[in-house]
């Protein structure tokens, strides 16, 4: 057996060795499966054994399924799939009912069907350090297929189940045993054997909690009163979160409701029914392809520049410490990067160092942070005014106003503190890095690094490749996100780049519908419908109406000094309209919505007046002109090579302006939709709404030869 080690000590205890012969991870592949099932008809066969200890000899205890093989799986392999997701799930029920005590010895992270594995032992054991465990399915469009939901709602209840099946937390060991579902915590792998060894010998017959005549689920089952009065409102909170788009999540709380009410065996079928559906489904297929193979892709450095060396940042300077800059300085202090934090006033960089101070006194005040672990991250950030701190920074992120001038100046300030090797980016989330480069004496060693607000938070930072950047530059600036823990992609140099440039399309084809008549509810809860976190109006507020106008006459002025007329939109002249009444945006409490100080926030009533009875339009004529408009804008910078991979564009759509998850990304979505099917659609929205929904000549050529977008 390649996967499973058969091994009998002078005990008389078998240990089941997870052993993968290829790989550092064991991984619940077809391999595994084989040598799992006669792992246990071997142990039928044999009946003189006293127990069982389920441990690895890899630095983790199991990763989880075989995900280069659930991305094939097709409708058509269904029933097979089905026959063979049962057969396993036979053998676990074996393991847990010889009526022999069976242990997992836990020494590493225990993820999806591998904490489904320790679920069938009746006694878990942790190390105290390096493990988490959990049931990350769901974040990949599936369900724990391997008796996971059963177990789980069996052993925690309903309710107390479901942010470990619906959201897919993770836990600790310690949190584990708060719980109940793991037994004991030691030191090291040897202690764990022992102790495993100590309770089989105790222990010699043992029966599953659930297993046990007359055993209840604590909350009680969905019959119970008090269950039976949240179920019928759990669905529709459910329903607020997946919009109806997200199949898994409902899947999930279907298994979980249905398989309390039947015996052990039917729950368990009803959960690879559910799991089968999932597992041959386009969403699955799209969420494993981008976030597990390609965000793994991204994570590994794929596309960094190779043959250079890493370099670790050990001190940052930002330029400017508002919003942006402060996010930014929280996220290299919290990853231990010396942070130089300068502002034009003292006033204003101690009010951006306050911002981390705020988050980590929350975290403190939680629990999650010692007190001397804030203090340390903060003496990482230096608030000054004088460009002359900024001497012996590796790095120098500019975050200052998106003008221009003031970018110039900024560069030239802190340029001349700095040592020949390092390295200057700017956060601009429009203005082309190679103009920009223009004021430095070493454009090769300008970048841009475009971080999303609040930068503490959002995971994407684009990396942006001005024509003159090099590739030692591009490598540090790579190796730098990765060291911050955020998710670098890579683009080269253009008027918006690739996020800016696409989310501009998404904002400006809502308020254009506005503009033709279409009621501003219909188009907001069209975003709501396809996915999009928030509609295009409420986001143009959260951005401010004001800085849409900045970034349009930056625009039209650099235009002009190219000789090309800048096309206006009926966009422009409503956010104009709204400016002239006052109406900033968010931070203004007037946009395309109000925002009551003591209320939810709702659409201004003055947008009725655009509205008109006899221009609205199919529902999905919306969702689609929302989701066409952007596909096609992506097209067009991947034909423009302004990206130049799929993976970029499908994890920066996602992560940086999100573009819906269940279609795996915006290329993705062209893919999933079938680019034939994709060109029709997006020529029938062109003669129905404007030539700007024409697909590029090269997509059709795609659609032609059949071919779809792959790195």
């Amino acid at each position: 057996m390649s996967s499973v080690k058969f091994e009998k000590d002078s005990n008389n205890i078998v240990h089941m060795v997870l052993d993968r012969a290829q790989g550092s991870a064991n991984v619940m592949d077809n391999a595994f499966q084989q040598d799992f099932l006669r792992f246990i008809e071997r142990l039928e066969a044999d009946d003189n054994w006293t127990g069982v200890i389920v441990r690895s000899t890899k630095k983790t205890f199991f990763a989880g399924g075989d995900l280069n093989g659930l991305i094939k799986v097709t409708p058509q392999d269904a029933e097979l799939f089905f026959n063979g997701v049962e057969t396993m799930k036979a053998a676990m029920r074996k393991l847990e009912t010889f009526g022999k005590p069976v242990v997992a010895c836990i020494n590493g992270a225990a993820m999806g069907g591998g904490w489904e594995i320790a679920l069938t032992c009746h006694h878990r054991i942790a190390l105290s350090k390096g493990v988490q465990i959990g049931l990350p399915e769901v974040t990949l469009g599936l369900l724990p297929g391997a008796g996971g939901v059963i177990r789980m709602t069996r052993l925690l209840g309903l309710q107390a189940a479901m942010p470990y099946l619906l959201e897919g937390k993770n836990f600790n060991p310690q949190k584990g045993k708060e719980i109940g579902l793991i037994d004991e915590i030691v030191d090291t792998s040897e202690q764990m054997v022992s102790q495993a060894t100590e309770f089989i010998k105790a222990n010699p017959e043992v029966q599953q909690p659930y297993d046990v005549k007359g055993y209840k689920v604590p909350g009680g089952k969905p019959s119970n009163p008090q269950v039976a009065q949240f179920l019928p409102i759990a669905p529709a909170m459910l329903k607020q979160k997946t919009r109806g788009v997200m199949p898994a999540p409902e899947a999930i709380m279907s298994v979980m409701v249905e398989g309390l009410q039947v015996g052990f065996e039917t729950a368990t079928r009803i959960e690879s029914r559910y799991f089968t559906g999932l597992a041959t489904g386009q969403i699955s297929k799209n969420m494993i392809g981008t976030f597990w193979f390609q965000l793994n892709e991204i994570k590994a450095a794929v596309g960094r520049p190779q043959g250079i060396d890493k370099k670790p940042v050990q001190k940052v300077g930002i330029l400017g410490a508002g919003m942006m800059g402060a996010g930014i300085a929280y996220a290299c202090a919290t990853r231990g990067v010396s942070v130089v934090l300068k502002d034009l006033t003292q006033e204003g960089a101690e009010k951006g160092k306050a911002y981390s101070a705020n988050l980590l006194n929350k975290k403190v005040q939680r629990g999650r942070l010692s007190e001397a672990k804030r203090d340390a991250t903060l003496d990482l950030i230096q608030p000054t005014t004088f460009a002359t701190d900024l001497q012996g920074c590796d790095l120098i992120i500019e975050a200052v106003f998106e003008d221009r001038d003031i970018k110039a100046k900024a560069t030239q300030e802190a340029e001349a503190q700095l040592s020949e090797a390092a390295v200057f980016a700017s956060n601009t989330s429009t203005l082309p890095i190679t103009g920009l480069a223009k004021a430095s004496k070493r454009p090769e060693q300008f970048i841009g690094l475009h971080f999303f607000s609040p930068a503490d938070k959002m995971p994407l930072v684009e990396i942006i490749v001005g024509k003159q950047t090099s590739d030692a530059t591009l490598a540090l600036a790579y190796d730098f996100v990765l060291q911050i823990a955020k998710v670098p992609i890579i683009v080269n140099d253009s008027r918006g780049f690739f996020t800016s440039r696409v989310f501009a399309t998404f904002t400006r084809e809502g308020i254009i519908m506005v503009g033709e008549g279409v009621h501003a509810a219909t188009v907001e809860n069209a975003a709501w419908l396809c996915g999009y976190p928030v509609g295009p109006l409420a986001v143009t507020d959260e951005v401010t109406l004001t800085l849409s106008a900045k970034v349009r006459q930056q625009t039209i002025a650099d235009l002009e000094a190219e000789g090309i007329a800048y096309k206006t939109s009926a966009a422009d002249a409503i956010i104009d309209a709204l400016l002239e009444q006052g109406r900033q945006g968010k931070s203004s409490g007037e946009g395309f919505y109000d925002y009551p100080e003591n209320g939810k926030k709702h659409l201004w009533q003055g947008l009725n007046a655009y509205a008109k009875d006899d221009a609205q339009i199919p529902l999905q004529d919306v969702k689609d002109r929302l989701l066409y408009i952007e596909a096609i804008e992506t097209a067009r910078c991947y034909e423009e090579k302004v990206l130049t991979a799929v993976r970029d564009a499908n994890i920066g759509s996602i992560m940086g302006i999100g573009f819906p998850p269940w279609t795996g990304g915006v290329l993705q979505f062209i893919n999933q939709t079938g680019l034939a099917a994709f060109v029709a659609r997006a020529n029938e929205l062109a003669t129905l709404y404007g030539e700007r929904f024409t697909p590029p000549a090269y997509l059709v050529k795609m659609a032609e030869q059949s071919q779809h977008f792959a790195d």
